[in-house]
């Protein structure tokens, strides 16, 4: 699986509400009736087709999307094969980030646990997919809900849940908190309480990657890094800045939109004109993808493009995981703002859980992306 290049790439049609393929349904379909869920057609990925009232001033534009998607299959089927240990990994690393987040909503209610938690409840697929084909040596970029990430990069859960308790035992000696998991060892640049904060760290960790290779001839220095955030920081300044630094000098970076549809209460459709967020990679002349978020297969296909194309000097990919959380902004928040029928939608583990069989010649594995 690749990218689209320009010999492959399809305009962008005027029309933002053209007919959407019926292969392409939005998740939320179910409920298509209520209020929120109602309007989230005109988000959901839609297959580029030629037009032939394009303006010549758009002609230009490149929009790149994996084989996968360009083919109209199903977004819930991949092309990437895997091993039954490298499913075993991708399996135990999930169960552990579900776990671990449960256990410190436990702790929290029961006073153990202090100050604001925010939980990853839902989007393990996105860390997991993403950060489980890293080297040690690449870095990783992570915003307030950040305990997840710094597990998925092999920081160990005793160091990060003492961290959690403020103990001297923790990744941050107790001095970081829930927002602020970081690890020189194991290189997680940190988490950081206030959205857009992480990005521009992210893009000068890459810039020093490029900078060991090609200034100091470092050959063997191919670091990547991964940022992460959310759908509220793609309007934010620094987004865009650090979009155009790194398709300007090509950085080794991948920024992954972690878009669970909500900015704490707001939703996601309200706060922007155009809710597809892969449409800003083009823009600024990277690849823009958007994927499933809730399958890690899926996410794993994507990543390995875009890691590989950042490892080999092909610049930076913007990659919009569409994914969920279960759980409220923090757990501080009741969650009552969300739609009745978000809540409805999320107890059918059927509508959000990919099932995979994972088949050889000597066995059949069952990868299970459940509520644990």
């Amino acid at each position: 699986m690749s990218f689209a290049t320009t010999k492959f790439a399809h305009h962008i049609p005027l029309s933002t509400t053209a007919a959407r393929s019926n292969d392409h349904k939005p998740f939320l379909d179910p409920f298509k009736a209520t209020p929120f869920l109602g309007s989230t057609h005109k988000f959901r990925f839609h297959p580029l087709t030629n037009s032939n009232h394009t303006n010549n001033h758009r002609r230009s534009a490149v929009v790149a999307v994996s084989d996968v998607l360009k083919a109209k299959k199903p977004k819930s089927t991949s092309n990437l094969l895997i091993t039954k240990e490298e499913g075993l990994e991708l399996y135990e690393d999930m169960v552990l980030g579900r776990a671990f987040e449960d256990m410190c909503a436990q702790m929290y209610y029961r006073g153990k646990m202090f100050g604001f938690v925010h939980l990853y409840n839902g989007q393990e697929a996105v860390s997991t997919g993403f950060i489980k084909l890293l080297k040690k040596e690449d870095c990783v970029a992570s915003t307030y809900r950040d305990h997840v990430h710094a597990l998925s990069k092999g920081v160990p859960a005793r160091a990060v849940m003492s961290e959690l308790f403020g103990k001297t035992t923790g990744c941050c000696r107790g001095q970081g908190g829930s927002m602020h998991m970081f690890s020189s060892e194991h290189n997680v640049l940190g988490g950081f309480a206030f959205i857009g904060e992480g990005i521009p760290v992210a893009t000068g960790a890459a810039f020093s990657s490029k900078y060991r290779r090609e200034v100091l001839k470092e050959a063997d220095c191919d670091h990547v890094t991964v940022a992460f955030f959310g759908d509220g920081t793609c309007n934010n300044g620094q987004f865009f800045e650090c979009l155009n630094m790194a398709a300007l000098w090509k950085l080794p970076i991948v920024f992954v939109v972690e878009n669970n549809l909500w900015a704490i209460g707001m939703s996601h459709l309200r706060a922007t004109s155009d809710p597809e967020i892969w449409k800003k990679g083009p823009a600024f002349g990277m690849p823009g993808v958007h994927i499933d978020g809730m399958d890690v297969l899926k996410v794993r296909e994507v990543a390995k493009e875009a890691i590989g194309r950042a490892r080999r000097g092909e610049g930076p990919t913007l990659v919009e995981c569409e994914t969920y959380r279960f759980r409220g902004h923090s757990l501080a928040d009741p969650d009552e703002l969300r739609d009745p029928g978000e809540h409805l939608f999320v107890s059918f583990p059927l509508f959000r859980i990919p099932i995979y069989s994972l088949m050889s010649s000597t066995f059949t594995f069952i990868f299970v992306c459940a509520r644990m």
